[in-house]
This record gives C-alpha cells, sequence and structure tokens, in this order.
C-alpha cells in the first residue's frame, strides 16, 4: 500500500496545513472540464473522455462520444481567481526553467 501523503504550508493567519491525501483517492485523467458559475460560486467538473474500441472500422460513424465526470469542485471566486494564479504560475515555469 503507498504511503500517505502529507504537505505542510502556512495560510494567512499563520496557522500551518497538514495536506492530507488519502490512499483511497484515485488519480484520473481529465481530457475536458466545464466551469459553471452560479450563486457566487465557481463549479469546476472534470471530465474524462473514452473513445470506443473498435478492432475493425466502425460501420456506422460515431455521431456523439461519451465523457465521464471524474471530479467535480465547488470554488469561491477568491480561491478561483488564486488558482487560476497558480495554474498560470505553473504555466509558464518549464519556460523559465530552460
Amino acid at each position: 500500500m503507498a504511503k500517505k501523503k502529507t504537505e505542510k504550508s502556512e495560510q494567512k493567519a499563520g496557522i500551518p496545513i497538514e495536506w492530507h491525501v488519502p490512499d483511497t483517492i484515485i488519480t484520473r485523467f481529465a481530457s475536458n472540464m466545464v466551469i459553471q458559475s452560479f450563486e457566487n460560486v465557481f463549479k469546476i467538473s472534470f471530465f474524462e473522455i473514452k473513445p470506443e474500441i473498435h478492432l475493425t472500422p466502425p460501420q456506422i460513424p460515431q455521431s456523439t462520444i461519451r465523457a465521464d465526470c471524474v471530479a467535480s469542485v465547488i470554488v469561491t471566486p477568491d480561491k478561483f481567481s488564486q488558482m487560476v494564479e497558480v495554474l498560470q504560475r505553473q504555466i509558464k515555469k518549464p519556460e523559465s526553467d530552460k
């Protein structure tokens, strides 16, 4: 069994957070996402597309493809803004490491 992951960081109030990811969490691949806003929050849903398996070309072309929701989270606008900033920094990081 994998060891439990824990990390610590400080919040603005100075109280350390002990981040815990239980062994039961399954990491899934998300090829698509939908972001909705309602009642002053954002709902972010992540989807994985699993194409049908065909050993020979299908007789009828697919008209739709299924996307399974693998995770869904609701965050406040402030937290969503912070997430966007972190994502932008992470995207730029490999460029600055060159």
